[in-house]
């Protein structure tokens, strides 16, 4: 039998909140390797997380210098070799969006790319943040690969959308936004889900709005992307879509 790993990708959109809608229980049933959270809005001393110690995780936490906002947090099984918080860039470091865990074989990035607000006017600084992420992963893909996770507040093309046409000029699917992943991809990293999924209707994230999770009117904002060098190592990649909890779901990622 062929050994695997599980690691999960979650936008829990509060942790404290999350804590009332299932996220212990999905956590407890799934028991993922390894579990990244993003937008957690919480300092770990805000949240009783004894159960996630006597499940045996490691749980290392980026926050935002602003309390209650933003913030990543990965939980292992296996302890990482290092840890690192943020780019290294004083001018992207302060709102707790990416957190590195080193493992024997590979680096795994969590990130929660910063949104472009509506109006995009917050576009400016996301291309200058899209650049020295790409940047980062690229370096640390130099000395080990890379997988780098999270919700990535974009919808790559327009099957990763319910609504493209109408969405062309708005946060999360602009021209710009979409070249920053298309970089991505021409760095050598393979958006997961794609290589198993090919068609439509594939979501992760739907509005509380207009009854839109349920008429399955969403955006697949949510990704596992690997490097290539790195690829025959991944078995399997889902959207767990049918989990809920948050405005968004969680994604996965299997490891042989």
């Amino acid at each position: 039998m062929i050994e695997t790993l599980k690691l999960i990708s979650w936008n829990v959109n509060g942790i404290r909140a999350s804590m009332n809608k299932g996220f212990r229980e999905f956590v407890e049933s799934e028991q993922p390797d390894v579990l990244c959270l993003q937008e957690t809005k919480a300092e770990p001393e805000q949240v009783d997380l004894s159960w996630a110690d006597d499940l045996g995780y490691h749980q290392v936490w980026n926050t935002a210098t602003k309390r209650g906002y933003s913030g990543v947090s990965t939980w292992s099984r296996v302890k990482p070799s290092k840890v690192t918080k943020g780019l290294n860039l004083e001018e992207h470091d302060n709102e707790g969006r990416v957190l590195t865990t080193t493992f024997d074989d590979f680096h795994l990035v969590n990130v929660y790319t910063p949104n472009s607000q509506r109006g995009l006017a917050r576009l400016e600084y996301r291309m200058q943040w899209d650049e020295a992420f790409l940047d980062y992963v690229r370096k640390l893909n130099r000395r080990k690969p890379v997988l780098f996770c999270g919700d990535v507040n974009c919808a790559h093309q327009e099957i990763d959308l319910a609504n493209p046409k109408a969405n062309r000029k708005n946060a999360g699917f602009s021209d710009q936004e979409r070249a920053g992943l298309d970089a991505v991809t021409e760095a050598g990293f393979v958006d997961s889900f794609r290589q198993f999924h090919d068609g439509p209707g594939h979501y992760s994230w739907w509005t509380y709005r207009s009854d839109a999770r349920a008429r399955n009117i969403g955006w697949r904002l949510d990704y596992f992307w690997v490097a290539k060098k790195f690829w025959d190592r991944v078995a399997d990649a889902q959207i767990r879509c049918e989990i809920h909890g948050s405005d968004h779901c969680p994604v996965e990622l299997t490891l042989k």
